[in-house]
């Protein structure tokens, strides 16, 4: 009760905020109705592979973009929530370098929701990892952040470290894509006390944002090379790419 009139109290003084801008909303972590129309939410016909969104619908087969069927996925099945432009861009770049937070839960429902037709066969959920080095600079994997809020919301099976890196890599920004795929080669391996956690299980890597999907490759590759039964991967956001189904 008392708990209750604090929270109250709070939210006279201080009312809650979007997340993306001033404006005021109900809640302590959501969006106004300018900034949710501005949030370009992936629905409709994807590519099976990467999630992007497609133009037309659904046909009951497999579709892909030009992207995935020029670079072939080492996953499975792929699904994102959001295009990564606009508002989107502005909350991912917030959870990621903007000690954010606290968008972690609300960006994972939207993840959920995108993934629900790739969450069968009982699959464990497991973060793409930060190298040491980088989380101690940054104090916390976003992407982490990410997979615990997802993996609790659908009451999966979730671990942290499943995957770890062995070394530290430079930043992917500005690097080609030819240049991403060798930078991250043989980069990510399976956690060795953790492998006997992988085999035979579905494994789904959750991310921030894919772009040219070099990291998640990598992290496919090692949870491949440790037995995994099949590797999915769910995205917060993915960057726009030439989309026409073939």
């Amino acid at each position: 009760m008392l708990h209750a009139q604090i929270q109250t109290a709070v939210s006279l003084v201080y009312p809650p905020q979007c997340s993306c801008c001033d404006a005021l909303v109900e809640s302590d972590v959501g969006l106004c109705g300018a900034c949710w129309r501005e949030m370009n939410f992936i629905s409709g016909a994807v590519c099976e592979s990467c999630g992007c969104a497609l133009p037309g619908e659904s046909d009951g087969y497999r579709l892909e973009c030009d992207d995935c069927l020029s670079n072939p996925r080492p996953w499975s099945q792929g699904r994102a929530a959001l295009e990564y432009e606009g508002k989107a861009r502005e909350l991912v770049l917030g959870l990621k370098h903007g000690d954010r937070t606290e968008l972690a839960p609300m960006a994972a429902g939207w993840m959920l929701r995108a993934a629900q037709p790739i969450l069968q066969d009982n699959p464990i959920v497991t973060p793409v990892p930060l190298h040491w080095s980088r989380m101690l600079r940054r104090k916390y994997n976003q992407s982490a952040l990410l997979a615990e809020s997802f993996a609790r919301h659908g009451r999966l099976d979730y671990w942290p470290d499943l995957l770890k890196r062995t070394r530290l890599t430079p930043s992917l920004d500005r690097k080609s894509k030819e240049d991403r795929f060798r930078i991250l080669r043989n980069a990510i391996t399976a956690h060795p006390r953790h492998c006997e956690l992988i085999h035979g299980r579905v494994v789904v890597l959750v991310d921030d944002v894919m772009t040219s999907g070099a990291t998640l490759s990598a992290c496919t590759e090692a949870c491949l090379r440790a037995g995994a039964a099949d590797v999915r991967v769910v995205v917060l956001a993915r960057a726009r790419k030439s989309v026409t189904p073939q």
